[in-house]
């Protein structure tokens, strides 16, 4: 009688052999994590600046989110597949790419809800303290709107890492290649078990960051509930 494919998982998953070595699944889980790390770099470094900037001024908020909502319409599978038939080529780069896009929206909407949550009142107030717009901006609206920011890096971390695992479909590394090769040998065992690896890591990236928003919340303001 054959193993059920969650008894083959685990068994795959017990296996020390599979754990070591190169390509084995601590190399793997480091690559995985590298990756979703410079994705969510590359798109906090725009969205962020972006983000704050309209936010602070008030100004085409609408508009930037409106397309940076509408951007999530966009497949990553296809976004992955076009960049990887260019000079870019095959491999982690253009996941890299692809998902950095794809995290734009949630940082970028977050960035410009939280500045924009800040009360007019204490914007004058801050003014009125002889600062100018640059001081009020950095000492007073951006640690007011930190655990909205908070919020959409959390947002856009968990979902990196989850959509790092296409990799594996463009010749990438990371956990991706496990699924890919465990379906093209029908060893249904290795996909799930892929599958939970990147659960897992998304689900202690989801507890890490709701501790990073934690910690960016000022201490009255814990008991409101602000992801978005």
């Amino acid at each position: 009688m054959n193993d059920s494919v969650i008894e083959q998982a685990f068994r795959w998953l017990n296996d020390p052999l599979n754990w070591t070595g190169r390509n084995g699944i601590l190399e793997r889980t480091g690559e995985h994590l590298g990756m979703s790390a410079l994705a969510v770099l590359l798109a906090a470094a725009v969205a962020l600046p972006v983000g704050i900037w309209l936010g602070h001024r008030r100004k085409g908020t609408g508009v930037v989110v409106v397309v940076a909502n509408a951007s999530r319409a966009l497949p990553t599978f296809a976004l992955l597949l076009i960049f990887a038939s260019t000079t870019i080529g095959f491999g982690n780069r253009p996941t890299v790419l692809a998902v950095a896009i794809f995290a734009i929206p949630p940082i970028l909407t977050n960035a410009c809800a939280g500045l924009l949550g800040v009360d007019a009142d204490v914007r004058d107030a801050a003014r009125g303290m002889g600062m100018s717009g640059r001081r009020s901006l950095l000492l007073v609206e951006i640690p007011l709107a930190l655990p909205l920011i908070a919020a959409g890096m959390r947002t856009a971390v968990v979902q990196v890492i989850a959509t790092v695992t296409l990799a594996g479909l463009v010749g990438g590394g990371g956990l991706g290649p496990l699924i890919v090769t465990g379906l093209g040998t029908r060893r249904f065992g290795e996909v799930l078990a892929g599958g939970l690896l990147v659960a897992v890591l998304c689900l202690v990236a989801e507890v890490l960051m709701a501790g990073v928003q934690r910690l960016a919340t000022p201490a009255p303001m814990r008991s409101i509930v602000v992801r978005t």
